[in-house]
């Protein structure tokens, strides 16, 4: 955000990512607009996970003379609840090859020379329990790019955790660790939420573990640029950098939402922020446990704001509604009869106030789900029922749940590979790709990150759980012969002293 003016302002998502060189506390990206126009598209799924509860709920908030509130109960009672994350990656490009002419630097990458050599990188954020066998919500962005992630615990236990899934869309991450009789939060209501409500957010920010902060509700269904799948509750407690994935309470000491962004000049808090409401949030989490990726209904139209020139052109008495301005071939909305020029007024019984509402609306309902829309067309209200579509790339573009795994003896961390990966490295099943060499026998013998492991003593790597067995197998005073795909060739290497 070098470039910006002063008065230009970032969507900020709310972690703290911090090289291991250059301290970067507060690093920033920004989402920026997409225009008038957006594809109505949402997240699927038929309803959200039960509520989980606590064996005995916190008390609601008590109210002084001055009816202020008094939070003190809820923060004392959701302590055991809520987790600070620390993540370590690796980010980075190819890096360029000193001394080498760049004609010649491709050619040295595809024979095992010049790889690429990520910087090491350590990421910040919070996360909440949300079921006794040790599964945390956190934000997508909190764990993007993690190597390892480690939690820890109000008792300072610190536990290794596993990506269940995430999903950028709408930046809900599950996390699992291995532990007993952790304590959960309580998922509360967020369609309830109403403006003026006291609100509280707990969570790390800049590393300060377990710090509060209070506020009231904003706003509710708040649309953002570019994130059509969230209507975000926008609030002004202070979140901060390393808040990313904490919960946000009601003053019933219910979660309401994951705090997730922060609308700033400069990356730090200004009185803008906002969080996925639960209820959006237990959608995707319900499939990314379930399936390990999300499946996302699919309108297929085009939409734009009714401004109000445009509302007395529809003979409407004010700006509501969302416009269609396009409708896709053989898309759900065809077959409906969906018309460009119809104003969609509303989305299975709710109102559609304004067109950014109308994304976030498709997206709570799983495909195949009959829907009824009232549009607005020459001059006259009309009833349309319609079939919710399945947005098909939306499918191939997520991930399941990564597994990783250390494999000490080697020093070495590896990573299933996705899909994705597996098409790019032409690598058709098995194999896992090293995502830490360390400094062990491994990275001594000429393993590198980014290299793909084939195979152990000629038996074939099923994936990261089979590579840790195979290993483990080893007597110490063996040595490994590794068959490892790096770039578009091949190559054994022989690992020694492994005790």
């Amino acid at each position: 955000m070098a470039n910006e003016s002063p008065t230009q302002k970032a969507l900020v998502p709310v972690t703290v990512i911090a090289l291991v060189v250059v301290a970067a506390l507060g690093a920033h990206w920004t989402r920026g607009g997409n225009g008038v126009a957006n594809a109505a598209n949402g997240v699927s799924h038929a309803a959200p996970a039960a509520q989980l509860v606590r064996a005995s709920a916190p008390a609601a908030v008590a109210t002084s003379g001055a009816a202020l509130p008094d939070f003190r109960a809820i923060a004392r009672d959701n302590r055991d609840a809520i987790v600070s994350i620390n993540t370590l990656g690796r980010r980075g490009g190819q890096g360029q090859m000193e001394g080498v002419p760049e004609e010649f630097q491709e050619f040295l990458r595809r024979f095992g020379q010049g790889q690429p050599n990520p910087r090491p990188s350590q990421g910040l954020g919070s996360g909440f329990i949300i079921s006794t066998d040790g599964t945390i919500l956190t934000n997508a962005h909190v764990v993007k790019d993690a190597d390892t992630i480690t939690v820890t615990l109000a008792d300072r236990r610190q536990l290794t955790a596993e990506v269940i899934g995430a999903d950028e869309r709408t930046d809900v991450a599950v996390i699992k660790v291995e532990a007993d009789d952790l304590q959960p939060v309580q998922l509360g209501d967020s369609d309830v939420m109403e403006v003026g409500e006291w609100v509280l957010a707990i969570g790390s920010p800049f590393g300060l573990s377990y710090t509060a902060t209070q506020g009231i509700v904003s706003a509710t269904a708040r649309s953002l640029p570019n994130e059509a799948f969230v209507p975000f509750i926008q609030t002004d407690a202070a979140v901060n950098p390393g808040n990313s994935g904490g919960p946000l309470f009601n003053a019933q000491g219910e979660v309401i939402g994951i705090n997730s962004q922060i609308l700033s000049r400069t990356g730090g808090y200004i009185g803008l922020s906002f969080a996925i409401p639960i209820k959006t949030a237990m959608q995707v989490a319900d499939q990314l446990k379930d399936k390990g990726f999300v499946e996302r209904g699919w309108l297929g139209v085009l939409i734009q704001p009714v401004t109000r020139d445009l509302a007395e052109n529809f003979d409407l008495d004010r700006p509501i509604g969302a416009l269609v301005a396009q409708v896709s071939p053989d898309s759900p909305a065809e077959r409906a009869g969906l018309q460009p020029g119809d104003v969609i007024l509303t989305f299975n019984g709710a109102e559609v106030e304004e067109s950014p509402q109308l994304p976030a609306m498709v997206s709570a309902m799983a495909p195949g789900t009959e829907v009824e829309l009232e549009v607005l067309r020459d001059g006259s209200r009309k009833t349309i029922d319609l079939t919710i579509g399945t947005l098909e790339e939306e499918r191939s573009a997520q991930r399941g749940p990564i597994k990783r795994q250390s494999a000490d003896r080697l020093d070495l961390r590896v990573a299933d590979l996705s899909d994705d990966e597996r098409e790019q490295l032409g690598v058709d099943e098995g194999g896992v790709v090293v995502t830490d060499a360390g400094s062990g026998p491994a990275a001594r013998a000429g393993i590198r990150p980014g290299d793909v492991i084939l195979q152990v003593n000629r038996q074939n790597v099923a994936d990261a759980d089979g590579f840790k067995d195979l290993v483990d197998d080893l007597d110490d005073d063996d040595s490994a012969l590794l068959l490892v795909k790096r770039g578009e060739g091949a190559l054994f290497l022989i690992v020694e002293d492994l005790g």
